[in-house]
């Protein structure tokens, strides 16, 4: 610390200059315009030049000096300055050991932070390909936020307690811009999450409850970490006081995708398997093999229309009744995607998905029912795109039916990634050929078998023995 004493030192007295102003907005202001601002920033430039600390600097009437946004609202001190001119209490020699770490250390890359409508246990931590699945303390979060010290305030420790041990998919993003307020996901525009679905799906493949991402933030820890409560979904949890008596307390919103810690080997495993095998396929993107690449496309198509429905049902009950018909297209579009052929004729597509998709399940009776549900599905679709209406259908067995669909859809595609080659030969051939050749059904099953022994996912269709 002796190397930045003259930087603390500039900070401290700034500080006290800061506590004998009035409680207003333009007390902070006014502090940049006095002499000890100009020493602050003077002993900044020396201690962290802008070519070693760029993200410091603005450019102002074509020269760069350091930039008081930055150094005030993103550190925390102009905070701690208008804390100490409402006479609050502050650590101040705290607070200008944080400021000097947060000018003299290094920048912290960005990342991307996905807040996912479910419950996992305390210390989760698994890698999902560049992504974390991780969860986080109260201590550990607050040590991202800059100026720890302030996190006495009862404002800050109640946006913190919103996500404290909640689940977020992390993943850095060195190129995007440190925004001051997350993304908040609405009804509206391209969907953010479907980028992430790489991360997303292998989770979606081990539980079949229903995930949601409801909202993705920004976090350069240390930096910027600007939680507003306003976009962390909530609702009201009823406990029973001491006295007996009913209390209310704001809680953030889970769903039902709950993870006990008994399963998190289980899904640790399962995660690092279809992982690998998502990133097995996708690196057929940039081969030049047409078969690779095309294979990579279907695989991101299935997976992004998943999404599309996944992000618009709350539960099973809780679908709005406009927007049935369109995520019924997803799934089959999803179905389609993965199952269709470059060398099918038209007449012989629909033919062909009922025939593949019940290839992926062992036994005639569930092959026969797998037919069943597709052939619904595809009949249901060919209705919405003509323009007609389902007739006779109650809301009741529309969304049971909707949910089947779902349900058939994430099997499809995790068997779908446990069959699919490795090499340039392309699973349809296998599917088709299984419906004449017992050899190559026994080899499906065996695979599916080997696989659900294995790797289990927590949900799997009673097709599948492994005993």
């Amino acid at each position: 610390m002796s190397k930045h004493l003259s930087l603390r030192e500039a900070v401290l007295a700034w500080l006290e200059y800061a506590g004998g102003l009035s409680p207003t907005p333009q007390s902070v202001v006014t502090l940049t315009l006095q002499p000890h601002w100009e020493d602050v920033e003077n002993a900044v430039v020396a201690a962290a030049p802008r070519e070693e600390h760029p993200d410091l600097y603005a450019k102002v009437d074509g020269d760069w000096v350091p930039s008081s946004r930055t150094l005030l609202d993103e550190s925390g001190l102009g905070e701690a300055a208008r804390l100490l001119a409402q006479g609050v209490p502050v650590p101040v020699s705290e607070i200008a050991d944080s400021f000097v770490t947060f000018c003299t250390g290094p920048a912290p890359v960005p990342e991307r932070w996905l807040l996912l409508n479910a419950a996992f246990p305390q210390g989760t931590q698994i890698p999902l390909g560049r992504y974390t699945l991780q969860t986080f303390t109260a201590e550990e979060l607050r040590q991202m936020v800059p100026m720890p010290a302030l996190n006495v305030l009862e404002r800050r420790s109640r946006d913190l307690d919103l996500i404290t041990g909640a689940p977020f998919l992390r993943v850095p993003d060195p190129g995007r811009p440190v925004t001051r307020r997350p993304i908040w996901f609405d009804f509206t525009g391209p969907r953010a999450e479907a980028e992430h679905w790489r991360a997303l799906l292998p989770l979606m493949l081990w539980d079949s409850e229903l995930l949601r991402v409801d909202s993705v933030f920004t976090v350069a820890r240390g930096r910027r970490f600007d939680l507003d409560p306003r976009r962390v979904p909530t609702t009201i949890k009823i406990y029973e006081g001491r006295d007996g008596s009913e209390e209310e307390a704001e809680v953030r919103e889970t769903g039902f995708f709950d993870v006990p810690a008994a399963c998190l080997p289980a899904l640790a495993d399962f995660c690092a398997v279809i992982s690998a095998k998502i990133d097995a396929v996708m690196a057929g993107a940039t081969h030049e093999r047409r078969i690779l690449k095309g294979r990579a496309r279907r695989l991101e198509r299935a997976a992004r229309h998943l999404l599309a429905a996944y992000q618009r049902t709350y539960n099973d009950d809780g679908v709005w009744e406009v927007e049935v018909d369109e995520l019924r297209l997803n799934y089959v579009i999803a179905l389609e995607a993965l199952l269709n052929s470059p060398n099918d004729t038209s007449g012989r597509i629909t033919a062909n998905i009922l025939s593949r998709a019940s290839a992926l399940f062992l036994g005639l009776d569930h092959q026969k029912e797998i037919k069943a549900i597709v052939k619904r599905a595809y009949k249901a679709r060919s209705t919405y795109v003509h323009g007609d209406v389902i007739k006779d259908q109650t809301e009741e067995k529309t969304l049971e039916e909707l949910r089947t669909l779902r349900l058939l859809t994430l099997q499809v595609i995790l068997r779908w990634l446990v069959l699919t080659p490795s090499d340039t030969e392309d699973l349809t051939h296998l599917l088709d050929a299984a419906v004449k050749d017992p050899d190559c059904e026994n080899r499906i099953g065996q695979s599916l078998r080997d696989f659900f022994t294995t790797t289990p996912p927590r949900n799997r269709l009673a097709d599948i023995t492994t005993t």
